[in-house]
């Protein structure tokens, strides 16, 4: 956009577009890669009951340090990785974003490396905290490439090195075996891993959690968004050694986590049983829709996330997104010359997503 000339808007961001997902009408949402699933009555009657104690101390300010919270996060993330982390290895934001915002506002005085295409959020923020970001290589394919990755690092020497898995938008995990090598490299380049898990739930793969007793350098990125059905809440948490956490009081804003957040996301994690069934539900969904893609011709990156990253189609990826919103189905041009990419939705959802395409093929 033209910015107003009496506006002192900083000259590095003024070419600069907001991040953003369309947010238009459509029978059939599958644009953000949101858990399709509502709460429970249950869960929602017990957010309901413990966001009202917490009103009658909205005059105090919240928790610091959301003590009780980060140490159910830390329970959490020990149950599933067999871990040993304690409250001083997590931290807990107003999203992952806040989290990512944060790591470079205390770490980012140098290079930063990241493997696109990736989660265009960590370039966009590296931009607006004045940090310099280098884009890596992914294979022709657009998965993650090892070698390449190792390379780079040697040759940038990066202070942060960022890599997602299961990465966003094409889906594919890296193996725990090749974390640990880029780890070891980035580690003699004298810089830190960020390995962002947004998605780690929806993936077989061990998580990096497991590498932090022996690599102190290695970051963790996690999200109560996306498996935890909890994108309204906004809560996003890291996994890291306990002077990473020491380095967020640093640069975090004063009460950042409101009360009623702490209260909702302590609830969730009570009822993470109920909230984590429906991931299963969530896989077998992305295969068939995946088998139901590749029967109308197109191909997919194989995912070990909540969405599919498919190509094949004639004409461009804005023109197919547009005649299936025409349909009433809302999906995502990333931005990729000849993809797209659907989050995997309910039944009906995804079934007039299917449709249709077969009505536009």
């Amino acid at each position: 956009m033209s910015w107003p000339t009496w506006l002192p808007l900083r000259a590095d961001l003024q070419a600069l577009s907001a991040y953003g997902a369309p947010q238009v009408p459509a029978q059939a949402v599958l644009n953000t890669n949101e858990n399709p699933y509502p709460p429970s009555l249950a869960l929602q009657n017990a957010i309901t009951d413990a966001i009202q104690k917490v009103t009658s101390n909205l005059n105090r300010y919240p928790d610091r340090d959301a003590d009780v919270l980060r140490t159910r996060l830390a329970r959490y993330i020990n149950e599933g990785s067999g871990t040993d982390l304690q409250i001083k290895n997590i931290w807990a934001a107003n999203g992952s974003n806040e989290i990512i915002q944060s790591i470079f506002l205390a770490f980012g005085a140098g290079v930063t490396l990241g493997f696109t295409p990736s989660y265009s959020m960590h370039p966009l923020i590296a931009k607006v905290t004045g940090t310099t970001w280098v884009d890596g290589a992914r294979n022709s394919d657009l998965t993650f490439n090892l070698e390449v990755a190792t390379s780079e690092v040697r040759a940038h020497k990066p202070a942060l090195t960022f890599i997602t898995t299961p990465n966003n938008p094409t889906g594919d995990a890296i193996s725990l075996g090749d974390i640990s090598q880029l780890a070891d490299v980035v580690a003699e380049c004298g810089g830190l891993l960020i390995v962002d898990e947004a998605y780690a739930e929806f993936s077989q793969e061990i998580s990096a959690a497991t590498l932090l007793a022996d690599r102190p350098h290695v970051i963790v990125i996690r999200t109560m968004s996306k498996a935890f059905a909890f994108a309204g809440a906004r809560l996003g948490y890291l996994v890291a050694n306990e002077y990473v956490v020491d380095a967020m009081l640093l640069v975090r804003l004063p009460y950042h986590l409101s009360s009623l957040t702490q209260a909702a996301a302590e609830v969730a994690l009570d009822y993470r049983r109920e909230l984590l069934a429906g991931v299963s539900s969530l896989v077998t969904a992305r295969e068939q829709l995946a088998d139901s893609l590749h029967e109308l011709g197109l191909r997919t990156i194989p995912s070990s996330a909540n969405f599919l990253l498919f190509t094949g189609f004639n004409g461009s990826a804005p023109q197919l997104w547009a005649q299936l919103l025409e349909k009433g189905v809302l999906i995502r041009d990333v931005g990729l010359s000849g993809y797209l990419r659907v989050t995997i939705g309910n039944e009906a959802d995804n079934q007039r997503f299917i449709d249709a395409l077969k009505d536009l093929l």
